[in-house]
Protein backbone atom coordinates (compact mmCIF):
# COMPACT_ATOMS: atom_id res chain seq x y z
CA UNK A 1 0.00 0.00 0.00
CA UNK A 2 0.89 3.95 -0.63
CA UNK A 3 0.35 6.21 1.51
CA UNK A 4 -1.14 9.27 0.07
CA UNK A 5 -2.45 12.66 1.17
CA UNK A 6 -5.54 14.22 -0.64
CA UNK A 7 -3.42 17.64 -2.14
CA UNK A 8 -6.69 18.72 -3.98
CA UNK A 9 -10.50 17.99 -3.99
CA UNK A 10 -12.59 19.95 -6.70
CA UNK A 11 -16.18 19.99 -7.76
CA UNK A 12 -15.62 18.93 -11.97
CA UNK A 13 -19.76 18.40 -12.10
CA UNK A 14 -22.74 17.72 -10.95
CA UNK A 15 -22.33 14.85 -8.94
CA UNK A 16 -18.47 14.24 -9.48
CA UNK A 17 -15.42 14.75 -7.05
CA UNK A 18 -12.18 15.30 -8.39
CA UNK A 19 -9.85 14.05 -6.17
CA UNK A 20 -5.99 14.54 -6.63
CA UNK A 21 -3.55 12.35 -4.29
CA UNK A 22 0.28 12.61 -3.44
CA UNK A 23 2.61 10.63 -2.21
CA UNK A 24 2.67 11.46 1.53
CA UNK A 25 6.58 11.47 1.60
CA UNK A 26 6.73 13.51 -1.25
CA UNK A 27 8.85 11.04 -3.50
CA UNK A 28 7.38 9.58 -7.40
CA UNK A 29 4.48 7.20 -7.27
CA UNK A 30 4.60 4.18 -9.51
CA UNK A 31 4.14 4.48 -12.98
CA UNK A 32 0.58 3.88 -14.96
CA UNK A 33 -0.92 2.95 -18.19
CA UNK A 34 -3.56 4.83 -19.93
CA UNK A 35 -6.86 3.22 -18.18
CA UNK A 36 -5.06 1.92 -15.45
CA UNK A 37 -7.16 1.94 -11.71
CA UNK A 38 -6.38 2.19 -7.85
CA UNK A 39 -7.53 0.27 -5.05
CA UNK A 40 -8.38 3.45 -2.78
CA UNK A 41 -8.72 2.46 0.68
CA UNK A 42 -10.95 5.10 2.63
CA UNK A 43 -10.70 6.37 5.98
CA UNK A 44 -13.80 4.35 6.85
CA UNK A 45 -12.28 1.19 6.31
CA UNK A 46 -13.87 0.43 2.92
CA UNK A 47 -11.64 -0.02 -0.66
CA UNK A 48 -12.94 0.97 -3.69
CA UNK A 49 -11.97 0.52 -7.55
CA UNK A 50 -11.68 4.08 -9.14
CA UNK A 51 -9.77 4.93 -12.57
CA UNK A 52 -6.93 7.22 -12.78
CA UNK A 53 -7.66 10.42 -15.05
CA UNK A 54 -4.71 12.06 -15.49
CA UNK A 55 -1.66 12.21 -18.07
CA UNK A 56 -0.18 8.75 -17.70
CA UNK A 57 3.62 11.11 -17.97
CA UNK A 58 2.73 12.58 -14.46
CA UNK A 59 4.52 10.71 -11.56
CA UNK A 60 3.74 13.24 -9.22
CA UNK A 61 -0.16 12.83 -8.21
CA UNK A 62 -2.73 10.24 -8.94
CA UNK A 63 -6.42 11.70 -10.04
CA UNK A 64 -9.35 10.44 -9.59
CA UNK A 65 -13.08 11.29 -10.79
CA UNK A 66 -15.53 9.94 -8.15
CA UNK A 67 -19.19 9.85 -9.27
CA UNK A 68 -21.47 9.77 -6.32
CA UNK A 69 -24.16 6.93 -6.67
CA UNK A 70 -27.56 7.13 -5.75
CA UNK A 71 -27.32 3.38 -4.49
CA UNK A 72 -23.92 4.06 -2.73
CA UNK A 73 -22.45 1.31 -0.10
CA UNK A 74 -20.59 3.93 1.82
CA UNK A 75 -17.80 4.70 -1.02
CA UNK A 76 -18.64 7.61 -3.27
CA UNK A 77 -20.64 9.30 -0.38
CA UNK A 78 -17.91 9.41 2.11
CA UNK A 79 -15.95 10.94 -0.85
CA UNK A 80 -18.28 13.67 -1.46
CA UNK A 81 -19.37 14.13 2.13
CA UNK A 82 -16.66 13.41 4.40
CA UNK A 83 -13.12 13.31 2.33
CA UNK A 84 -11.10 16.85 3.14
CA UNK A 85 -7.61 18.27 1.47
CA UNK A 86 -5.09 17.06 3.57
CA UNK A 87 -6.53 13.29 4.97
CA UNK A 88 -4.00 10.62 4.19
CA UNK A 89 -5.24 7.82 2.39
CA UNK A 90 -3.79 4.37 1.11
CA UNK A 91 -3.88 3.41 -2.28
CA UNK A 92 -2.34 0.07 -4.51
CA UNK A 93 -0.36 0.50 -6.77
CA UNK A 94 -2.66 0.82 -10.42
CA UNK A 95 -3.41 -2.17 -12.14
CA UNK A 96 -4.61 -1.85 -15.93
CA UNK A 97 -7.33 -4.26 -17.17
CA UNK A 98 -8.59 -1.62 -19.95
CA UNK A 99 -5.52 -0.49 -22.09
CA UNK A 100 -4.72 1.81 -25.59
CA UNK A 101 -4.13 -0.79 -28.24
CA UNK A 102 -0.56 -0.68 -29.38
CA UNK A 103 -1.60 -1.92 -32.92
CA UNK A 104 -4.39 0.39 -33.60
CA UNK A 105 -4.19 3.03 -36.07
CA UNK A 106 -6.82 5.46 -34.38
CA UNK A 107 -8.90 5.16 -31.19
CA UNK A 108 -12.65 5.91 -30.69
CA UNK A 109 -13.37 6.50 -27.04
CA UNK A 110 -17.13 6.29 -25.71
CA UNK A 111 -18.05 7.28 -22.70
CA UNK A 112 -21.29 7.62 -20.22
CA UNK A 113 -21.26 9.85 -17.09
CA UNK A 114 -18.95 9.03 -15.12
CA UNK A 115 -16.79 6.34 -17.50
CA UNK A 116 -15.18 9.71 -18.26
CA UNK A 117 -12.45 9.16 -16.40
CA UNK A 118 -10.73 6.24 -17.66
CA UNK A 119 -10.61 7.36 -21.41
CA UNK A 120 -9.48 11.05 -19.89
CA UNK A 121 -6.01 9.38 -19.22
CA UNK A 122 -5.95 7.58 -22.50
CA UNK A 123 -6.84 10.94 -24.21
CA UNK A 124 -3.79 12.36 -22.41
CA UNK A 125 -2.00 9.74 -23.92
CA UNK A 126 -2.75 9.77 -27.54
CA UNK A 127 -2.12 13.48 -27.03
CA UNK A 128 1.38 13.25 -25.98
CA UNK A 129 1.97 10.51 -28.70
CA UNK A 130 0.43 12.37 -31.66
CA UNK A 131 -2.26 9.33 -32.10
CA UNK A 132 -5.34 10.12 -33.60
CA UNK A 133 -8.71 9.93 -31.32
CA UNK A 134 -12.04 10.80 -31.31
CA UNK A 135 -14.27 10.75 -28.01
CA UNK A 136 -18.33 10.65 -28.07
CA UNK A 137 -19.49 11.92 -24.32
CA UNK A 138 -22.75 10.83 -23.05
CA UNK A 139 -24.64 12.72 -20.42
CA UNK A 140 -28.06 13.32 -18.85
CA UNK A 141 -27.03 16.91 -19.17
CA UNK A 142 -24.60 19.40 -19.19
CA UNK A 143 -24.26 20.20 -15.99
CA UNK A 144 -22.89 16.33 -15.33
CA UNK A 145 -20.29 16.62 -17.86
CA UNK A 146 -17.05 16.03 -16.25
CA UNK A 147 -14.50 18.06 -17.67
CA UNK A 148 -16.36 19.95 -19.94
CA UNK A 149 -14.39 22.84 -20.25
CA UNK A 150 -10.72 20.72 -20.89
CA UNK A 151 -12.53 18.67 -23.79
CA UNK A 152 -14.67 21.60 -25.64
CA UNK A 153 -11.38 22.89 -26.38
CA UNK A 154 -10.61 19.80 -28.08
CA UNK A 155 -13.02 20.99 -30.41
CA UNK A 156 -14.64 18.47 -33.73
CA UNK A 157 -12.72 15.39 -32.05
CA UNK A 158 -15.44 15.53 -29.11
CA UNK A 159 -18.89 14.96 -29.58
CA UNK A 160 -21.19 15.53 -26.84
CA UNK A 161 -24.31 13.70 -26.18
CA UNK A 162 -26.76 15.83 -23.91
CA UNK A 163 -29.97 13.88 -23.24
CA UNK A 164 -32.03 16.82 -22.34
CA UNK A 165 -30.82 18.82 -25.26
CA UNK A 166 -31.55 16.13 -28.22
CA UNK A 167 -32.60 13.05 -26.74
CA UNK A 168 -31.06 9.93 -25.62
CA UNK A 169 -28.03 8.74 -28.98
CA UNK A 170 -28.53 4.85 -30.12
CA UNK A 171 -25.64 2.53 -29.42
CA UNK A 172 -25.31 2.20 -33.67
CA UNK A 173 -25.26 6.10 -34.11
CA UNK A 174 -21.86 6.16 -32.03
CA UNK A 175 -20.21 3.74 -34.46
CA UNK A 176 -21.23 5.58 -37.83
CA UNK A 177 -18.45 5.61 -40.07
CA UNK A 178 -15.51 3.56 -37.44
CA UNK A 179 -12.55 2.61 -39.84
CA UNK A 180 -11.46 -0.47 -40.05
CA UNK A 181 -8.38 -0.23 -38.55
CA UNK A 182 -9.90 2.16 -35.79
CA UNK A 183 -10.72 0.29 -32.09
CA UNK A 184 -13.11 1.31 -29.72
CA UNK A 185 -13.26 1.92 -26.38
CA UNK A 186 -16.46 2.09 -24.04
CA UNK A 187 -16.50 2.83 -20.35
CA UNK A 188 -20.12 3.79 -18.80
CA UNK A 189 -23.17 2.48 -17.49
CA UNK A 190 -23.72 -1.13 -17.99
CA UNK A 191 -26.77 -0.82 -20.23
CA UNK A 192 -24.92 1.83 -22.34
CA UNK A 193 -21.94 -0.74 -22.88
CA UNK A 194 -23.98 -3.55 -23.70
CA UNK A 195 -25.98 -1.99 -26.02
CA UNK A 196 -22.80 -0.60 -27.77
CA UNK A 197 -21.27 -3.88 -27.18
CA UNK A 198 -24.70 -5.33 -29.01
CA UNK A 199 -24.30 -2.77 -31.92
CA UNK A 200 -20.71 -3.15 -32.51
CA UNK A 201 -20.90 -6.76 -33.18
CA UNK A 202 -23.56 -5.86 -36.03
CA UNK A 203 -21.53 -3.51 -37.08
CA UNK A 204 -19.08 -6.42 -37.90
CA UNK A 205 -16.22 -5.09 -35.27
CA UNK A 206 -14.43 -7.51 -33.88
CA UNK A 207 -14.01 -8.18 -30.21
CA UNK A 208 -10.38 -7.48 -30.82
CA UNK A 209 -11.07 -3.94 -31.46
CA UNK A 210 -13.65 -3.71 -28.88
CA UNK A 211 -12.98 -2.51 -25.45
CA UNK A 212 -15.15 -2.08 -22.48
CA UNK A 213 -14.03 -0.89 -18.72
CA UNK A 214 -16.96 -1.94 -16.27
CA UNK A 215 -17.67 -0.40 -12.59
CA UNK A 216 -20.80 -2.71 -12.82
CA UNK A 217 -21.30 -6.15 -13.84
CA UNK A 218 -24.26 -6.88 -16.65
CA UNK A 219 -27.06 -8.40 -15.54
CA UNK A 220 -27.25 -10.17 -18.80
CA UNK A 221 -24.26 -11.89 -18.55
CA UNK A 222 -25.05 -13.01 -14.43
CA UNK A 223 -27.99 -14.10 -15.70
CA UNK A 224 -27.36 -16.15 -18.68
CA UNK A 225 -24.22 -17.67 -17.70
CA UNK A 226 -24.63 -18.44 -13.54
CA UNK A 227 -24.01 -21.97 -12.63
CA UNK A 228 -26.47 -22.27 -9.62
CA UNK A 229 -24.70 -26.32 -9.23
CA UNK A 230 -22.36 -26.91 -5.79
CA UNK A 231 -18.48 -28.38 -6.30
CA UNK A 232 -15.33 -28.90 -4.83
CA UNK A 233 -12.73 -26.58 -3.86
CA UNK A 234 -9.18 -27.71 -3.14
CA UNK A 235 -6.38 -25.99 -2.19
CA UNK A 236 -2.98 -27.20 -3.71
CA UNK A 237 -0.56 -25.86 -1.01
CA UNK A 238 -2.50 -27.33 2.45
CA UNK A 239 -4.86 -30.41 0.32
CA UNK A 240 -7.99 -27.84 1.59
CA UNK A 241 -11.35 -29.42 0.33
CA UNK A 242 -14.17 -26.87 0.58
CA UNK A 243 -17.72 -27.29 -1.10
CA UNK A 244 -18.71 -24.29 -2.75
CA UNK A 245 -22.55 -23.90 -2.29
CA UNK A 246 -25.25 -22.78 -5.09
CA UNK A 247 -25.71 -19.04 -4.20
CA UNK A 248 -21.96 -18.37 -2.93
CA UNK A 249 -18.95 -17.34 -4.47
CA UNK A 250 -16.03 -19.49 -4.32
CA UNK A 251 -14.51 -16.35 -2.28
CA UNK A 252 -17.33 -16.68 0.12
CA UNK A 253 -16.64 -20.11 0.72
CA UNK A 254 -13.06 -20.32 1.67
CA UNK A 255 -13.77 -16.95 4.05
CA UNK A 256 -16.58 -19.58 5.51
CA UNK A 257 -14.18 -21.94 6.29
CA UNK A 258 -11.40 -19.33 7.71
CA UNK A 259 -9.41 -18.85 4.33
CA UNK A 260 -8.25 -15.49 3.45
CA UNK A 261 -7.05 -14.45 0.06
CA UNK A 262 -6.82 -11.12 -1.57
CA UNK A 263 -9.77 -9.53 -2.78
CA UNK A 264 -11.21 -5.79 -3.23
CA UNK A 265 -14.46 -5.82 -5.42
CA UNK A 266 -16.23 -9.03 -5.32
CA UNK A 267 -17.53 -8.18 -8.75
CA UNK A 268 -15.65 -9.90 -10.73
CA UNK A 269 -14.38 -6.36 -12.19
CA UNK A 270 -10.76 -5.38 -10.62
CA UNK A 271 -8.69 -8.81 -10.98
CA UNK A 272 -6.97 -8.73 -7.30
CA UNK A 273 -8.60 -11.96 -6.48
CA UNK A 274 -6.96 -13.99 -9.40
CA UNK A 275 -5.86 -17.26 -8.64
CA UNK A 276 -4.12 -19.77 -10.42
CA UNK A 277 -5.77 -22.81 -11.79
CA UNK A 278 -4.16 -26.26 -11.36
CA UNK A 279 -7.07 -28.94 -12.65
CA UNK A 280 -10.75 -28.49 -13.48
CA UNK A 281 -12.75 -26.34 -15.59
CA UNK A 282 -13.97 -23.16 -14.72
CA UNK A 283 -17.12 -21.19 -15.78
CA UNK A 284 -15.30 -17.47 -15.83
CA UNK A 285 -17.92 -14.87 -14.76
CA UNK A 286 -15.58 -11.77 -14.94
CA UNK A 287 -14.55 -9.13 -16.95
CA UNK A 288 -10.65 -9.32 -16.49
CA UNK A 289 -9.68 -12.31 -18.40
CA UNK A 290 -9.72 -12.28 -22.10
CA UNK A 291 -11.42 -14.59 -24.49
CA UNK A 292 -7.33 -16.65 -24.75
CA UNK A 293 -7.00 -16.60 -21.02
CA UNK A 294 -10.36 -18.35 -20.71
CA UNK A 295 -9.73 -20.73 -23.13
CA UNK A 296 -6.52 -21.55 -21.72
CA UNK A 297 -8.17 -21.80 -18.01
CA UNK A 298 -5.11 -21.62 -15.98
CA UNK A 299 -6.48 -18.46 -13.90
CA UNK A 300 -9.87 -17.71 -12.27
CA UNK A 301 -11.04 -14.77 -10.17
CA UNK A 302 -12.68 -16.27 -6.92
CA UNK A 303 -15.30 -13.54 -6.54
CA UNK A 304 -17.25 -14.47 -9.05
CA UNK A 305 -16.50 -17.19 -11.46
CA UNK A 306 -17.77 -20.87 -10.62
CA UNK A 307 -17.27 -24.41 -11.95
CA UNK A 308 -18.12 -26.44 -15.00
CA UNK A 309 -16.77 -29.41 -13.32
CA UNK A 310 -17.42 -31.42 -10.18
CA UNK A 311 -13.68 -29.69 -8.54
CA UNK A 312 -11.60 -27.09 -8.69
CA UNK A 313 -7.79 -27.48 -7.89
CA UNK A 314 -6.33 -23.89 -7.35
CA UNK A 315 -2.79 -22.69 -6.68
CA UNK A 316 -2.64 -21.86 -3.72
Amino acid sequence: MIEVIVARLEREAEGVMGVELVRADGSALPPFEAGAHVDLHLGNGLSRQYSLCNDPAESHRYCLGVGLAADSRGGSRFVHECLRQGDRLAVSSPRSLFSLAHEAKAHRFIAGGIGITPILSMIHACERAGLRWSLDYAVRSRGRAAWIGLLSAFGPRVRFHVDDESGRTEAAALLHEIDTDEHIYCCGPTAMMDAVALAAEASGITPERAHFERFAPSDAKAASEAVPASFAVVLAHSGKRCIVEAGESILECLERHGVTLPHSCREGLCGSCGVPLISGEAEHLDYVLDDTERAANRRLMICVSRSRSPELVLGV
